[in-house]
């Protein structure tokens, strides 16, 4: 029967690159592990969102890159429960559309309160960062040039903020602009790092891949003499490289990019801010943490466990963006290997750790729907997870 034109291009390819590969879809779902419902509902475009993951796992059993079986894809994004409302007063003032001061402000306040925002980051209070960001965009455009590098680190903040909320369509104009304001490389370069963690999430991998790696080699520093931000940034990019590979099927260079962010960690030797906008950081716990990510990707569920035991607690205190994905994979894995109390448990305190985060997470989500899937009896604490997460059960 021949092809509907109006399928997405991943229902038309999976179905194509199943046949060429001699697979129905039962057997497809024995060599992948995607469950033949699934397979259906994705040729059936009954499902045109699915995880990167799940795609990873078909693109291994069918002899091809992730990218590749998202050629010409038009994928759905999942709605999630975020309110969108809550971001229009920031694109007013991307726009210029915010009543500017009468006196304007001088650059070393902006640069405080550009400071003041990085522990709300790190403590996932993005509905208060949206609140403030506004009037800081249309702050740092009253100073003209004078406040350049200031300018492209409140751009570069706002747009990775978007990326944390899933507003990818938002995003990337004030990465780019967060780019083209940044007076040096280095600020340059966590703008990019920003970008590139925008097409990861949003599952453009090629595109995460191939920008990491270009400006990985444009930044690369002589360790003899390289400073700690220049290591931290390289690292970096390292990590969004190995990220996107890992996902794309490349596990060669998703290893490769891994031992060279290892490299730098190990140089650094300790955790170390990544840049001057956000809070992200790098040094060995991060490396850690991605090799744990990499290693959930890949189903090695117990490798993970193992990762996850050896880095100290006390290191893990506080509730970042970073710390909280690794707890997902930990969740993950004990959820994969039948600790499903265990894995709910961590579930459950992200919720009341993390809330504003975890909702932006389709992974929690899913991770809960297959827990659910185990339960006898829903305690007051899921039934809150289960309503916040949106999930119909």
């Amino acid at each position: 029967m021949p092809e509907s034109s109006t399928q997405t291009g991943l229902s038309q390819r999976l179905r194509t690159i199943r046949k060429r590969r001699g697979f129905t879809q039962g057997e497809l779902a024995k060599v992948s592990g995607v469950s033949k419902s699934l397979i259906s509902k994705l040729e059936q475009e009954v499902v045109t969102d699915p995880q990167t993951a799940t795609l990873h796992k078909l693109a291994i059993a069918l002899r091809i890159t992730t990218s590749e079986l998202l050629k010409g894809s038009s994928r759905v994004q999942e709605e999630l429960p975020i309110d969108p409302s809550m971001w229009e007063p920031v694109e007013r003032a991307l726009r210029g559309k915010v009543p500017p001061l009468e006196e304007a402000p001088s650059l070393p306040e902006i640069q405080s309160q550009i400071n003041g925002l990085k522990p709300l980051l790190a403590t996932n209070r993005y509905g208060e960062v949206a609140s403030l960001l506004p009037y800081l965009i249309r702050d740092v455009d009253a100073i003209d040039m004078e406040g350049r590098a200031a300018r492209s680190r409140i751009l570069n903040i706002t747009g990775w903020l978007f990326v944390q909320m899933r507003q990818f369509e938002r995003a990337e104009s004030p990465i780019r602009q967060a780019i083209d304001a940044a007076e040096d490389r280095l600020d340059a370069a966590a703008a990019v790092a920003t970008l590139a963690w925008m097409y990861l999430r949003a599952g453009q991998l090629n595109e995460a891949r191939e920008l990491a790696i270009r400006w990985a080699d444009d930044i690369e520093p002589r360790f003899s003499r390289a400073t700690e931000a220049e290591l931290a940034l390289w690292g970096r990019l390292l990590i969004s490289v190995s990220s996107a590979a890992v996902r794309d099927n490349r596990p060669g260079e998703a290893e490769d990019a891994i031992k060279l962010a290892r490299a730098a960690a190990v140089r650094i030797g300790r955790e170390t801010e990544t840049d001057s906008s956000t809070a992200r950081t790098f040094g060995p716990v991060t490396v850690a943490m991605v090799t744990a990510e990499n290693a959930s990707v890949l189903n090695k569920h117990d490798r993970v466990l193992a990762i996850a035991e050896r880095i100290p607690g006390n290191i893990l205190n506080g509730d970042s963006a970073s710390r909280n994905r690794h707890r997902l994979d930990v969740a993950e894995a004990l959820r994969a290997t039948g600790k499903h109390s265990e894995a709910m448990a961590i579930l459950e305190d992200l919720y009341r750790t993390s809330p504003e985060w975890l909702i932006a997470q389709r992974y929690a989500r899913q991770i809960l729907i297959d827990l659910l899937m185990r339960c006898r009896s829903l305690t007051p604490g899921v039934r809150h997870l289960i309503d916040a997460l949106h999930i119909a059960y």
